[in-house]
């Protein structure tokens, strides 16, 4: 039997059927409640400092994230431990805030709530649609497949870029390398980022990026805080050159004094992308197939490190 630890009751009963698995419900808080745990699947939005008790692990083999962020988790990582992301978990959910995101933002959502507290019937005619817009996705895995399902439904004209150029698809023509965003920026009327943190996308949109993007256009975020150079995108806004909508930020949590509250241009929210109803049975349907998988000896599957 496979041991396994589950960070939740109610997703250790949910999960009690799957073949060849004992699950051990530990929420991380303390250290490990027996030593032969094998694989570990850590709490949803907890600490990353819970992960320092893998270390107490002789026999772990593997740890198994309900996120699609990893970057969190490499730190505590032992030697020789594999690390699977939550791949595909959250894509619904990340997609659809997304595009709460774009629509609000371009359709003046937050100056209607303002508005609205103050009893004024605001005159704003003429918003930018989302319809017509030239939108551009940085980032192609799962959650920018399903983000880019979702703009082409609102008539929009989508270009993608990933780690490295190749065939398109179902959805794109073509897939452009990250080489090529420099180029591609100054077209970009909406920038939506959904990146994993890496060397390679820290700090991505600097102000150099910025400054190739059209007036006025939209930079949404809902990657990581840090692929965005905060400075320069708050000074961009402040400039009225681009307007951001940010679901991450750096840092996070956002200080109660830090000047992106204030940045005229930005919509904040306090990253929830995948947290919706949506979460929870998606990630058991995952970890059902990825638990059996591990138990019938064929390994997991989305392993991010080592690669």
């Amino acid at each position: 039997m496979a041991v396994v630890s589950i960070p939740d009751p109610r997703w250790v009963d949910a999960l009690s059927d799957v073949p060849g698995v004992e699950l051990v419900e530990w929420d991380m808080k303390s250290p490990p409640p027996r030593p032969d745990i094998e694989v570990v699947v850590p709490p949803y939005m907890s600490s990353p400092t819970r992960l320092e008790h893998l270390a107490a692990l002789p026999e772990l083999q593997a740890v198994q994230l309900v996120t699609a962020g990893y970057d969190h988790a490499l730190p505590y990582l032992p030697d020789g431990v594999r690390l699977a992301n939550g791949a595909g978990i959250h894509d619904t959910s990340t997609a659809e805030l997304a595009l709460a995101l774009v629509l609000a933002a371009q359709r003046g959502i937050p100056d209607f709530v303002r508005a609205q507290e103050r009893g004024e019937w605001l005159r704003a005619a003429g918003r930018p649609s989302l319809a017509d817009r030239r939108v551009l996705v940085v980032g192609y895995g799962s959650v920018g497949r399903a983000i880019v399902r979702r703009l082409l439904a609102f008539e929009t004209d989508v270009t993608v870029v990933a780690s490295r150029a190749r065939e398109g698809d179902d959805l794109v023509e073509r897939v452009h390398g990250i080489d090529e965003l420099s180029t591609l920026a100054p077209r970009a009327e909406i920038l939506v980022l959904i990146v994993p943190l890496t060397d390679d996308t820290r700090g991505l949109v600097d102000a150099e990026l910025l400054a190739r993007l059209p007036e006025q256009a939209l930079v949404v975020n809902v990657a990581r805080g840090p692929v965005v150079d905060t400075d320069a995108l708050v000074e961009a806004c402040r400039d009225g050159r681009v307007r951001a909508a940010l679901d991450v930020t750096d840092p996070e949590p956002l200080p109660e004094d830090h000047p992106l509250w204030s940045t005229p241009g930005v919509l904040i929210s306090p990253h929830v992308g995948g947290a919706s109803t949506a979460f929870e049975p998606r990630a058991l349907d995952f970890l059902r197939e990825q638990l059996g998988a591990h138990a019938r000896g064929e390994g997991l599957t989305h392993v991010v490190h080592p690669r």
